[in-house]
């Protein structure tokens, strides 16, 4: 029953893993909070690919835990597989990634919702939101009732007139077995807002005991699971494997044959795809020359068989689907559970929000997750968990929480949203962030949880372990610069790395820069904690892989500060809001256009906007100046 005669303080529309960050943060921060969805069974489901992380994407995870988010430990409490990614390249492209219980999952989030005081979960549709002299008061729901809230984070995924496309067959979904989420685009458009149409997918799920495992080369996880959040000691859970297998050349024939039946090449689909996720046809169509194309089978559960086929996203027809797969080393007499399908959705162009994730045209209205036309389950939980940081900290009056391109991936998220123009489903990648070697995953915590902490957001022993941490660093740091070691005894450990041999003792600091030597190396080379054998301890762990990175790369990290220094008077240059850019007469027009749909909050934002070249920002700097 809804209680028309409440007032809630946030309201959240939609539970997907936006929603999830959202009403559970606005919740933690003492706000009473309401979350609706369409379907309470399904809350933060995984519609695609069964896992969390990945290059980028495990930044993400990383730095909404340090901020107070779940999405770290729920991960951590129900992963099947964790991987390291990138671990042959550079510390700043470490990306984590773990392969997720999907059941598991959703369950441990539900529970999180069910128990968390200051929050309550209803099903209902959400058609529409209410308002009075440009500001939020509520929203509507497609019984007719009304519910009156003073802020409002909307987070409805890809079910705003999601339209499902299997073949030539298309039919109303939200997702797969769900219903589309209908009248709240059209009430947002009669409000001033412009609404665009982008497309996603997703491959066929398979039967497991059809697969013949025995074809494909078995992908395990890390031997030891390095945890997503800061929270979590160690990964104790069943590890399961991944298998990888590829298409062949009837594959590709096969596939090629229901070109004419497909939504893609028919013209039937109009939303834009991601480039970076190719369905299997559009691979075939792109990379014409190329005889295969590689294939990660990924379970889904413990609990269920099913698997998920990983670079085989389709929109073809079911029986062009089932034809091709059985041709694939492995999958010669598999079973197809559920067939890809392609999902079209309403989103609108982020140009249309402030920092805050606060929407331009009505206060205390905020859009989080793929509704701004982003892709991942990552990028919309951090998304969310801004967007709550921000409706609560406006709420209260104070200061809005925005983070800098140089403060964290959530930061580059952001404000690539605001200030491109988004033309297909948006990811987060390393190549992304100008500043990825100060912005890795293993030092999120430093950057970021003094906020989480002032938040409200962190449990006290996790903050006071944090605290530990920086101090352990911070002293451990002096100490290498002090201590010699015994020139004998470290020249055995320099000519066992085949590096060149001391003639005089040095520190400890200078030794460690040399790439061949590791503190692990250098167990028992003098007394000291860092030197100590203790692989169960895993804060020691965090410290020492710390201080190897500042040590090594401390040049590198000196000069990105240094650009960040240079920078950061762009970035504190701010533009008057109310600005009138048509009044600037030296501004080329489109710089007028791009400005006034932007509205830059800074010049070093301005400087990042397509189609403005430096004479535009020389220009609107004299006119600031003036």
């Amino acid at each position: 029953m809804i209680d028309s005669n409440k007032i809630y303080d946030v309201i959240v529309v939609g539970a997907g893993h936006a929603g999830c960050e959202a009403a559970l943060a606005a919740a933690r921060m003492g706000m009473k909070t309401v979350l609706f969805t369409i379907n309470m069974s399904t809350v933060a489901k995984m519609s695609c690919n069964p896992a969390i992380g990945g290059l980028a994407k495990g930044h993400l995870v990383r730095e909404i835990d340090a901020l107070g988010g779940v999405m770290g430990t729920i991960i951590d409490e129900t992963g099947i597989q964790f991987r390291m990614l990138n671990k042959s390249k550079g510390p700043a492209v470490w990306s984590p990634r773990a392969q997720a219980d999907k059941i598991e999952y959703s369950e441990r989030m539900l529970h999180l919702l069910e128990t968390q005081k200051n929050l309550e979960l209803k099903q209902a549709m959400v058609t529409g939101v209410t308002i009075e002299n440009d500001k939020i008061t509520g929203v509507k729901l497609f019984t007719g009732s009304e519910v009156r809230g003073k802020s409002v984070i909307l987070t409805a995924g890809t079910f705003l007139n999601g339209l499902i496309h299997i073949g030539l067959f298309s039919y109303s979904a939200g997702r797969d077995g769900e219903f589309a989420a209908k009248g709240l685009t059209e009430n947002l458009v009669s409000l001033g807002f412009k609404s665009e149409r982008l497309k996603t997918g997703t491959p066929p799920r398979l039967d497991g005991n059809s697969i013949d495992f025995d074809k494909m080369t078995v992908q395990p996880g890390d031997a030891k699971p390095q945890p997503f959040s800061y929270q979590t000691k160690a990964i104790n859970r069943k590890q399961v494997p991944c298998y990888l297998t590829n298409t062949v050349e009837q594959t590709h024939k096969i596939l090629l044959s229901g070109l004419n039946r497909s939504p893609l090449y028919s013209g039937k689909i109009i939303g834009t795809g991601p480039r970076y996720c190719p369905s299997i046809e559009t691979k075939l169509v792109r990379f014409a020359d190329k005889t295969s194309h590689q294939l990660y089978l990924e379970p889904e559960s413990l609990r269920n068989n099913e698997y998920y086929v990983n670079g085989y996203s389709t929109s073809l027809p079911e029986d062009i689907q089932w034809k091709a797969i059985r041709t694939i080393p492995g999958l010669e007499k598999a079973e197809i559970t559920r067939p890809g399908y392609a999902i079209e959705y309403d989103f609108f162009p982020p140009s249309q929000l402030r920092p805050t994730l606060e929407t331009k045209y009505i206060e205390n209205l905020y859009f989080a997750g793929q509704i701004n036309g982003t892709s991942g389950y990552e990028e919309a939980a951090a998304q969310g968990l801004m967007a709550a940081i921000n409706a609560v900290l406006k709420l209260h009056q104070q200061e809005p929480f925005i983070l800098a391109r140089s403060q964290a991936y959530i930061g580059v998220l952001i404000d690539d949203l605001i200030t491109k123009e988004i033309t297909e489903p948006y990811r987060m990648f390393t190549s992304l962030a100008e500043y990825r070697l100060l912005l890795r995953q293993d030092n999120a915590d430093m950057r970021l949880m003094d906020y989480g902490n002032s938040f409200g957001l962190l449990d006290k022993e996790v903050y006071e372990q944090f605290c530990e941490k920086r101090k352990l660093i911070k002293d451990y740091y002096e100490d290498l610069q002090q201590i010699r070691p015994d020139l004998n005894a470290m020249n055995q450990i320099l000519e066992g790395q085949n590096t060149s041999q001391l003639k005089e003792k040095e520190n400890l600091y200078k030794i460690l820069k040399r790439p061949e030597i590791t503190l692990d190396k250098l167990n028992g080379i003098a007394e000291h904690p860092l030197f100590e054998s203790n692989n169960d301890n895993r804060l020691m762990d965090q410290v020492r892989q710390q201080l190897e990175i500042e040590i090594k790369y401390e040049g590198y990290l000196a000069r990105q500060n240094q650009q960040i220094e240079r920078f950061s008077k762009m970035e504190n240059h701010i533009i008057p809001e109310k600005i009138d850019y048509s009044k600037i007469k030296s501004l080329s027009s489109e710089a007028k256009e791009k400005f006034d749909q932007v509205r830059p909050r800074s010049i070093g934002q301005a400087s990042r906007i397509a189609g403005v070249s430096p004479a535009d920002i020389s220009v609107l700097l004299i006119y600031l100046k003036k």
